[in-house]
C-alpha cells in the first residue's frame, strides 16, 4: 500500500513540449495582461496618425506611374546625392539619382521630370564617365495616369474580395469588421511608412501592398478561428496557442524578408521587401493586440450575456 502511495504522489516528468510552452507562456503573457479597451484604442490611434499624415504627405508617385524620364549608367561608381545635385545643377531640373550592383555590373540610374531630355542628361554624364555605358527610357504621362488607375482597382477589388469571403466565412459582423479594419490598418500604416522614408509608390510597391492583403488574411484567420471555436478551457489559453503559432508564421517571413533585403541587388525587390516588412511589422500590433482585443471584448460581452439568462 505504501509503495501504491508513493507512485500515486508521484510528479509526471515535464515533456519537452511542455517546457517549451511554459516558456512562451511567460514571453507572452504580457499580451495576455493587456486590458481590452488597450488593446482596441492603442491601435486605433496609430491608425488615425498614420492616415493624418497621409493627408499631409502622400508618398511620391514613380515614374511608371506619373511619367518621366530614367537614365542608366552602367559602370558608374558615384555618391547619388552628389551625382544628383551634379545633374539637377547642369541641367537645371531636380533629378533623382539611385545606385544599383549586379553580379557583373554596377551603375546608377538618373530619374528626371517629363518633358526632360535624356540625350542632354547622358551629355553631361559622359564629361565625368566618358567610358560608362548608358541607356534611356521614357514613360509618357498617359500612360502612367492608365497604370494609377489599374493600380487602384487592383487594390480596391482585392480588398472588396477579400471582406466578401470574410465575411461570407465567419457570418459574425465583429469578427469580420475586425479582420477587415486589420487590413486597412496594415496598409495605411505601410503607405505611411513609405513616405515618412522616402520610398515612391510603383507598380512593384502596389503589388507588395496587394500581398499584405493575404498576410493579413492568414494571421486575423487563425487568431479568429481559435478564439471564437476554441478547443481550450479559457479564452487566454486560446489566445495564448494562436499568438504563439501565428508569431512563428510572420518571424520566419520576417526573417526571409530581411535576409532578401541585405543579398538583393534590386532596386525593385528592395522596395517590395521593405513594404512588406513594413506592413508585418503593423500586422504584429493590428492581429495579435487590435483584433485580439475586439474578440476578446466580444466573447466577453457574449459570455455575460448568456450568464444573465
Amino acid at each position: 500500500m505504501a509503495k501504491a502511495k508513493t507512485k500515486a504522489n508521484k510528479k509526471k516528468p515535464q515533456s519537452a513540449t511542455d517546457n517549451i510552452w511554459q516558456k512562451k507562456q511567460k514571453k507572452l503573457g504580457f499580451l495576455v495582461r493587456m486590458n481590452h479597451k488597450s488593446m482596441i484604442m492603442i491601435p486605433l490611434a496609430i491608425f488615425i496618425i498614420a492616415a493624418l499624415l497621409l493627408t499631409v504627405h502622400f508618398p511620391t508617385l514613380g515614374i511608371d506611374l506619373q511619367g518621366g524620364v530614367v537614365v542608366t549608367a552602367y559602370g558608374v561608381n558615384a555618391n547619388p546625392d552628389d551625382l544628383a545635385k551634379y545633374v539637377s545643377r547642369e541641367i537645371g531640373t531636380q533629378v533623382r539619382v539611385e545606385s544599383f550592383s549586379g553580379i557583373s555590373q554596377k551603375g546608377v540610374r538618373i530619374y528626371a521630370p517629363v518633358g526632360t531630355d535624356p540625350t542632354t542628361i547622358i551629355k553631361i554624364m559622359r564629361v565625368k564617365y566618358p567610358n560608362a555605358e548608358y541607356t534611356h527610357s521614357e514613360v509618357q504621362p498617359t500612360f502612367g495616369k492608365i497604370a494609377q488607375q489599374q493600380g487602384i482597382k487592383a487594390i480596391i477589388f482585392a480588398f472588396l474580395g477579400m471582406a466578401v469571403v470574410v465575411f461570407l466565412f465567419f457570418r459574425n459582423p465583429v469578427s469580420s469588421s475586425a479582420i477587415v479594419f486589420s487590413a486597412l490598418s496594415d496598409m495605411t500604416i505601410a503607405l505611411a511608412l513609405m513616405s515618412v522614408f522616402g520610398i515612391q509608390l510603383t507598380t512593384a510597391t502596389i503589388a507588395a501592398l496587394l500581398m499584405l492583403i493575404g498576410y493579413t488574411v492568414d494571421s486575423n484567420i487563425l487568431l479568429t478561428t481559435r478564439l471564437l471555436k476554441r478547443k481550450e478551457d479559457t479564452v487566454e489559453d486560446a489566445y495564448l496557442s494562436a499568438v504563439s503559432t501565428g508569431f512563428t508564421m510572420s518571424t520566419t517571413t520576417l526573417g526571409a524578408l530581411v535576409v532578401l533585403l541585405l543579398v538583393s541587388t534590386s532596386q525593385v525587390i528592395d522596395s517590395i521587401a521593405v513594404v512588406l516588412i513594413f506592413g508585418l511589422l503593423a500586422d504584429f500590433m493590428n492581429t495579435w493586440i487590435f483584433n485580439a482585443g475586439v474578440l476578446r471584448w466580444y466573447i466577453l460581452r457574449k459570455d455575460a450575456g448568456r450568464v444573465k439568462k
